[in-house]
């Protein structure tokens, strides 16, 4: 290579550094002063840049929130079957919410069972989707047919259930719902979590512990929508403000007059090897232990909710 060649190539690179540089200063420039413009990237002196830029969309961190939120709680309700809402009156009880339709204990057990079957319509459906029948019913809920009867007899008069022409059973939308609720349009509304409350009903609801497994319906108007605390204030957003309800106090307001044989009934409906109540010990008073829920069963709290919960999970173990 002669000189004149050598001399052309050391221009070369010369122009070629100081374009590099050029486009730096550019790159740097749009980054802090760039626009776009009809979907193209243009530098503050007018030169398009989209060649040099991708453009993404960005989202809002509320989005970015919501989108973890939804994905957690999803991932939860998956590991328990899905879910359907179970709505009520907020710290009051079932027995006061249902007493004049002569519902009791058991039959809340039989009611929160058969709730978890509801489809998106309201309709009771087996898993495969076949209809949920009258006939159907009783063999799910495995009782002797005149009690079934009782049973079935009390929730249409409510009516808790209708019947149609072709046989299906509606729901009412006031008691359990499948799917999206209106925002604001309820307020007293929990998780109940498929999966987990077939499992507690096949293994206590069709003997004589059914009336225990009705104790979980039973508490759900006072569980802490996001921490799963039994409590006097089950809305209450901020923590220091909740009133737990001891194990005596909430035995006296289901109606148990014995503190240790009703903490004895709920210290013996486990799931998978766990518990389904959880306590927190009172030094000073046995009879005063808080009362937790395993949120596996029952749980209506946000991703924080969940969070706190599940650093409870060794209670449950």
């Amino acid at each position: 290579m002669n000189e004149r060649s050598r001399r052309e190539r050391r221009l070369e690179r010369q122009i070629a550094r100081r374009i590099e540089k050029r486009h730096g200063r550019r790159i740097n420039e749009t980054l802090n002063g760039g626009v776009i413009r009809n979907g193209r990237v243009i530098s503050p002196d007018g030169v398009d840049m989209s060649h040099r830029f991708e453009i993404l969309p960005v989202r809002p961190e509320s989005t970015v929130r919501y989108v973890r939120n939804r994905s957690a709680i999803g991932e939860f309700s998956a590991e328990n079957g899905g879910y359907v809402w179970g709505l009520f009156k907020s710290s009051v009880t079932m027995e006061m919410q249902w007493s004049k339709h002569g519902l009791t204990q058991s039959d809340f057990a039989r009611l929160m069972f058969i709730g978890t079957y509801v489809d998106y319509d309201g309709v009771l459906r087996h898993p495969n989707g076949r209809l949920i029948t009258r006939e159907s019913m009783a063999e799910l809920i495995g009782i002797h047919r005149t009690k079934f009867d009782e049973f079935f007899s009390k929730l249409e008069a409510v009516p808790i259930i209708k019947v149609a022409e072709d046989g299906a059973i509606y729901m009412s939308s006031d008691v359990f719902q499948r799917g999206k609720i209106a925002k604001g349009e309820y307020v007293d509304r929990i998780r109940v979590y498929r999966d987990t409350v077939r499992k507690l009903y096949e293994k206590y609801g069709k003997g004589r512990s059914v009336r225990q497994l009705g104790i979980i319906y039973s508490i759900v108007p006072f569980v802490h929508r996001n921490l799963n605390i039994v409590c006097y204030n089950p809305l209450e957003k901020h923590e220091d403000n909740i009133q737990p309800i001891t194990l005596d106090k909430l035995a006296l307001i289901l109606g148990y007059q014995n503190a240790t044989k009703f903490k004895a009934a709920l210290r013996a409906i486990e799931i998978n090897g766990q518990p389904v109540f959880a306590f927190v010990e009172d030094i000073h008073d046995g009879r005063k232990r808080r009362i937790i829920v395993n949120p596996r069963v029952i749980f209506a709290g946000n991703f924080e909710g969940l969070q706190a919960c599940r650093a409870l999970v060794a209670l449950f173990n």
